[in-house]
């Protein structure tokens, strides 16, 4: 066990139509060690507003870790409140805005969500491109997703699909990140690519790069023992081994 974790608190967030369970694993070996908090990224439409909420809501000093949507949302908090935030851990996101492709897709999606759909959506669009391809007959990972998503609803999919449409381009943002940071990401995660992760790792200058193998989107489902020894290497990492 770690003798030396550097940040007393952690704050998680979720990808986008998951929930803490997203976490379980992260929760179970890292809460022993430090006292974990999870940030709700399910209540605004958009991602300035979303960063605010969660920071109101988190402790004063805190290690910032986020998964896809959640990743997103931790790079506008670094935005806002740099001085609180004592290392961060960006998994299997995203730092460019939307392309006008992937707008049009999201505007397409929120209208069949509208229209009774979520359930469609969520097994037949963002389940199959979340996981490696090892992973996915996993009946009981698969059954996982979708209840989180399932459980969120229509109305937090439109939300975060509109969040995620209108964000802003965070390449600026990254260049001043100069706290330890992690860069995680799934081999065969085909939605955020581990060439978008190198990209991101090399705007961080202060950042490290982990590429899980046998791994794709929901690195911290699929692969939690990786994604647990990444995390613990990156809490207890001394800030000069970093930079």
């Amino acid at each position: 066990m770690p003798e030396c974790i550097r940040s007393t608190n952690l704050l998680l967030l979720p990808g986008m139509m998951c929930d803490a369970g997203l976490w379980a694993s992260q929760v179970q070996a890292i809460s022993p060690l430090c006292s974990v908090f999870h940030g709700d990224i399910t209540g605004d439409n958009n991602i300035q507003s979303i960063a605010s909420n969660v920071l109101d809501n988190a402790p004063q000093q805190f290690a910032l870790a986020g998964l896809s949507m959640g990743g997103i949302v931790a790079m506008e908090m670094w935005r806002q409140a740099p001085q609180r935030i004592e290392r961060i851990a960006l998994l299997d996101t995203n730092y460019h805005a939307d392309t006008d492709e992937k707008r049009a897709m999201r505007n397409r999606q929120m209208d069949k969500v509208r229209q009774g759909a979520l359930g469609a959506i969520l097994r037949d669009e963002l389940k199959p491109n979340y996981l490696a391809r090892c992973h996915r007959d996993n009946t009981a990972l698969l059954d996982d997703v979708l209840y989180m998503g399932m459980g969120l609803g229509d109305d937090v999919f439109v939300r975060q699909s509109e969040a995620l449409r209108d964000r802003p381009d965070s390449a600026d943002t990254l260049t001043t990140i100069n706290c330890p940071a992690l860069v995680l990401c799934g081999e065969e995660d085909d939605l955020c690519p581990p060439s978008l992760h190198r990209e991101l790792a090399t705007l961080i200058k202060s950042s490290r790069l982990s590429i899980i193998s046998e791994c794709g989107h929901l690195s911290a489902m699929e692969q939690p023992n990786a994604v647990n020894a990444a995390l613990l290497n990156w809490l207890t990492d001394d800030e000069s081994a970093i930079q």
